[in-house]
C-alpha cells in the first residue's frame, strides 16, 4: 500500500520538474506565502489544491473542526510564526459544510479526549441556540453551525495579540472566514473579513 504512495510522489515530482525545471530549487531556496488557512483536518478539504497553490504559497494548519482556541500553544505557534515570521497579509479560517466534528460537538454521545477538544464549538451551539433550533431540518441547523463556528473562530483568531500587535505596528493583516462545500467543491465567503480591531464588534 505505502509503495504506491511512493510511486505517486515519484510521478508527481517528476511531472512538476517536466513543467518547470527549477520549482524545487525555489522551494528550498525560501518560503513566502501571503495566506495563512486554518482549516478542518477533514481528508476530503485539502487545502492548497481547493484554492489551485502550488507548494509554498499557503501556509496551513489544520485541526478536527477548524478551531482557533486561545490556550492551544500548536495553533498559537503557527500564527505567530506565519504573522511574525512569514508575514502573511491573509489568514483565512476555512470550516467546511457536513464537518463531522461539528456533529460530534452536539449530537451527545461520548467520545472521549475530543469531547473536550470540541467544546468550543458547543459553547457557539449554546450562544445561538434559538437560531439554530429555529431550523427544522438537521442538516441545514448543523451547516449553520458551522458556519457560525467559523465567525467565532475568526473572532479569536482577530483578538489574539499576535495579529493585535500587527494592526499595532501598521502590518497589514486580514481575517477571513470561508465554508466550502465537498458536494460543489466551492467556497463561499461569509463577508467577515476583518482588518482592524475596530471591526471586531461586527463578530458577536
Amino acid at each position: 500500500m505505502l509503495e504506491s504512495l511512493k510511486d505517486k510522489n515519484r510521478a508527481w515530482a517528476a511531472r512538476k520538474v517536466a513543467a518547470d525545471a527549477g520549482f524545487f530549487k525555489r522551494l528550498e531556496a525560501q518560503q513566502a506565502p501571503e495566506y495563512l488557512w486554518i482549516g478542518c483536518s477533514d481528508s476530503r478539504v485539502p487545502a492548497n489544491e481547493i484554492v489551485d497553490l502550488d507548494p509554498g504559497e499557503l501556509f496551513v494548519h489544520r485541526n478536527v473542526a477548524n478551531l482557533a482556541p486561545p490556550q492551544d500553544a500548536n495553533y498559537l505557534s503557527v500564527l505567530q510564526f506565519a504573522i511574525d515570521v512569514l508575514r502573511v497579509r491573509h489568514v483565512m479560517v476555512v470550516g467546511h459544510y457536513g464537518c463531522g466534528g461539528v456533529r460530534a460537538a452536539v449530537d451527545g454521545q461520548r467520545r472521549g479526549l475530543v469531547d473536550h477538544w470540541l467544546h468550543p464549538i458547543r459553547e457557539v451551539h449554546q450562544a445561538h441556540r434559538h437560531e439554530l433550533d429555529a431550523i427544522a431540518e438537521e442538516p441545514r441547523r448543523l451547516d449553520r453551525l458551522c458556519e457560525l463556528n467559523v465567525i467565532r473562530q475568526v473572532r479569536n483568531v482577530a483578538s489574539d495579540v499576535f495579529v493585535q500587535d500587527a494592526w499595532a505596528r501598521g502590518q497589514e493583516v486580514s481575517v477571513h472566514g470561508w465554508v466550502y462545500s465537498i458536494s460543489t467543491g466551492l467556497i463561499t465567503d461569509l463577508n467577515v473579513t476583518t482588518s482592524r480591531p475596530e471591526e471586531l464588534d461586527r463578530l458577536d
